[in-house]
């Protein structure tokens, strides 16, 4: 029998989702109409925060972040070095410049003790730390309050884009920002929801959430109260009715309420798809409990409980084992099973080993991690016999033994 593909991570769409997108296609407004305020608050409700601002992409959340923050030339933003790109590209796009930190092998989040190393390192060199962006990998979202201390008054975008429908150590929604200026998730496909593209950011200071929205619309301000410069001397309600103004460089960032329907409805389903994502990463812990070759990452108890698990990351020594962790992956593929490696380490692409004098050597946590993690599949359209399949085909690919196999297996 032919098996359906796994893939490391896939949208759940059902009927109710289908039917809401309809809606709007039966709709007057395509875009810049009402839906995306709807979706905008509610997700605001959700995770605790005053304001939400919904963009076309989850980077261009983040690039309107580091604008809202002033980012500029002459500013340094720092993230963690095992990220996707974007996390530090944005705060080029301002104009700046960037320094990585390393991680923490457990929770692979930025390492608060790093980070204050060089935040000093930076500011020795008579370079500013404006702002710095830690990682919720996978979905996990630790040392909020360490961050926060060490980053002092400097701005932090939390870049939440794989924790919605998570909590931090506390307790608290991710998003609430407690301890950060403004949270940026991600409604790709693979992710907690999907809105098909999207992101949103999200504050609880009002002037952020207004260049956060101004950012998103080419700059241009519509709102009467606002106007710098009107063509009238007459009274503000007495303003031409097709008067805007265009008030700094923008970008068309704005989420369509097509899209914005999608990620509404599925903000419905969030506890549910997390609930599952929870028992499945449950399930792949109870089969590697006793595998010594196969270590879950993220695994302390307490994190397995507040992480939303967009990703099953696991170790694997392929060195000690005698396989590479290519000939795993092609091995898995052939079963339809189809994992990754998240990330390669940001300070590893040829863009930034140009721009900047960095060595593998300055980040012994991120090489170790990067050369030993694998991300197998989990997302909730998965069943516990997935799981099950994707746990055996991994032995079969590492050459187990069958006493570790059986030891493997739930």
């Amino acid at each position: 029998m032919t098996r359906r593909p796994l893939h490391y991570g896939r949208q759940v769409v059902d009927g109710d989702d289908i039917a809401a997108v309809v809606e709007v296609l039966k709709s007057n407004f395509l875009t810049q109409g009402p839906v995306v305020a709807r979706f905008e608050r509610a997700v605001a409700e959700r995770v605790g925060a005053a304001h939400a601002v919904a963009f076309a992409n989850a980077t261009g959340a983040l690039h309107a972040s580091a604008n809202a923050c002033g980012i500029g030339p002459g500013d340094v933003g720092i993230t963690q070095a095992i990220t996707f790109c974007a996390s530090a590209n944005v705060f080029r796009y301002c104009g700046g410049e960037v320094a990585f930190c390393d991680i923490e092998p457990d929770s692979i989040g930025c390492d608060p003790k790093a980070l204050a190393t060089v935040i000093a390192r930076e500011e020795s060199a008579g370079r500013q730390v404006k702002a710095v962006v830690p990682v919720h990998m996978g979905g996990l979202s630790v040392n909020s309050k360490a961050i926060r201390e060490v980053a002092d008054t400097r701005f932090i975008i939390e870049d939440a884009s794989h924790a919605l429908g998570a909590t931090d150590e506390n307790g608290r929604p991710v998003g609430c920002c407690d301890h950060v200026d403004i949270s940026v998730f991600s409604f790709h496909p693979v992710k907690p929801i999907t809105s098909g593209e999207g992101g949103i950011a999200t504050t609880n200071d009002a002037a952020l959430a207004d260049r956060l929205r101004l950012f998103r619309n080419h700059g241009i301000e519509k709102e009467a109260d606002n106007f710098r410069f009107a063509e009238t001397e007459d009274a503000i309600e007495n303003v031409d009715p097709w008067y805007y103004e265009q008030q700094q460089l923008g970008y068309n960032y704005r989420l369509s309420d097509v899209h914005a329907a999608l990620g509404l409805s599925q903000m419905g389903k969030l506890n549910a798809f997390v609930q599952r994502r929870h028992e499945l990463a449950a399930r792949y812990d109870s089969a590697f409990r006793d595998c010594v070759q196969i270590a879950p990452l993220q695994a302390d108890a307490a994190w397995r409980k507040q992480s939303s698990h967009h990703l099953y990351l696991v170790a694997i020594d392929f060195k000690a084992i005698g396989v590479s962790r290519r000939e795993v992956m092609r091995a898995l593929q052939a079963e339809e099973i189809w994992t990754q490696v998240h990330y390669i380490p940001v300070y590893r692409h040829p863009y930034y080993r140009d721009r900047y004098d960095l060595r593998f050597g300055d980040f012994p946590v991120a090489e170790s991690y990067y050369a030993n993690t694998l991300t197998l599949p989990l997302h909730p359209g998965m069943t516990d016999a997935d799981v099950d399949y994707v746990v055996a085909a991994l032995g079969r690919a590492l050459n187990l033994s069958s006493s570790v196999l059986g030891e493997c297996k739930t």
